[in-house]
């Protein structure tokens, strides 16, 4: 068994000196004017809200605070395929918490899934059950916050194989439950339908399509249709990550300010919005997950795991078409995620699906929006598995 050595964060202060140094001479240029504009977000991240950020960056934002949160459960690395995994541990209590994977995504971070450790694995702290404890593992994606790099791009399917080893090899879990979002959401896709110790898996995005799955009915091509308009309109940061990563890459990595607005432009376009962007989100919580990719310098080997996505057919073995999930599957359908679930007729023969659960708010970064209802529902699904 591979060994784990604990981890704990601590950022040199030379490196919060240069971003902070960086920020604040951040030559600002012209935006777009007009009626209805000062507000706008429709040419990308609005400058007016990106400079109240950044001055608030400069002026107020505690990066050692936010280091404090962020060390307050236990912390791992493990090397698994030659690159360091990351990854928070934190034993449920009770004689049987089952353990669960929650997987992140882009642009996000495990800081998403901070405020929902505790109460996952200590429910009787918050008034809830102890038999619905869990041990939770959180890591970081390979190539993502204070997870290793990978020597070159790789696909969701590698880091399926990556987790499921950490999982059973490197903890010795012999079962777990994997929920995802975003990438984290095709990672335990391919945990799902292939990985030895996943037994259920919770997604709050389409995870998985089975090869050769067509739509069959009015329905879902009406779907199909209406998010190739989506991918059209908003799709160019995924058009180029996936293609060019590196160029990218040269521009973004020096420029704070260029990632934060790369990154907060997805938040701002992906969540639930109704009430506001900020009092969806506040400054520090923004900050300390646009921090995280700057004291790590891992904002281009993150894009990689686009350009691996693009050439994932070539791994082998090739899955046949209609490939299906056939582990338990629940459905977390949030009404403002980004790339909404197709109709439940064309995800039910794609997924063995035990449960769907239509959600009355909430977004993309569902566990950092909304993440009591995402914690519920992931208690739901567990109540209804076999124990074991």
């Amino acid at each position: 068994m591979t060994p784990i050595s604990p981890f704990r964060i601590n950022v040199r202060d030379e490196i919060l000196h240069e971003i902070d140094r960086k920020v604040r001479a951040y030559r600002w240029h012209e935006m777009p004017q007009g009626p209805g504009l000062e507000d706008s977000w429709e040419f990308g991240t609005n400058q007016n809200f990106l400079k109240r950020l950044c001055s608030y960056w400069s002026e107020s934002f505690d990066w050692r605070e936010a280091e404090r949160r962020l060390n307050r459960f236990d912390q791992f690395k493990a090397t698994v395929d030659d690159v360091d995994i990351h990854f928070y541990k934190e034993t449920g209590s009770g004689p049987a918490p089952r353990p669960l994977l929650l997987v992140h995504g882009w642009p996000g971070s495990v800081f998403e899934f901070l405020e929902l450790i505790e109460p996952l694995a200590h429910p009787e702290r918050f008034g809830g059950d102890v038999s619905d404890a869990f041990t939770v593992i959180v890591p970081s994606l390979p190539g993502y916050g204070f997870s290793g790099k990978p020597k070159a791009p790789i696909a969701p399917r590698q880091v399926a194989g990556m987790f499921d080893r950490l999982m059973r090899e490197i903890l010795g879990f012999d079962s777990y439950i994997a929920q995802g979002g975003d990438w984290g959401a095709i990672v335990c896709g391919w945990l799902g339908y292939e990985g030895r110790g996943c037994s259920a898996v919770h997604l709050n995005l389409m995870g998985w399509q089975s090869p050769g799955s067509l739509p069959e009915n009015d329905e879902e091509r009406a779907y199909f249709a209406r998010i190739a308009g989506l991918r059209a309109r908003e799709s160019g940061y995924s058009e180029l990550q996936r293609t060019k990563p590196q160029t990218l890459g040269f521009a973004m990595m020096d420029s704070p300010v260029g990632i934060c607005a790369w990154i907060i432009e997805k938040f701002h376009g992906w969540s639930d919005v109704r009430r506001g962007f900020e009092n969806v989100y506040s400054f520090d919580q923004l900050l300390t997950n646009v921090m995280i990719y700057l004291v790590t310098e891992t904002f281009h080997t993150a894009t990689w795991l686009y350009y691996g996505r693009a050439h994932e057919a070539i791994l082998k073995p090739e899955v046949p078409n209609g490939a299906r999930i056939e582990r338990p599957v629940a459905v977390a359908n949030f009404p403002y995620e980004f790339i909404p679930f197709p109709p439940r007729s064309f995800v039910e023969r794609n997924l063995n699906v035990a449960q769907w659960t239509d959600m009355d708010r909430g977004g993309h970064f569902a566990a950092l929006e909304c993440g009591d209802l995402l914690m519920d529902d992931v208690r739901k699904f567990a109540r209804i598995l076999p124990v074991g």
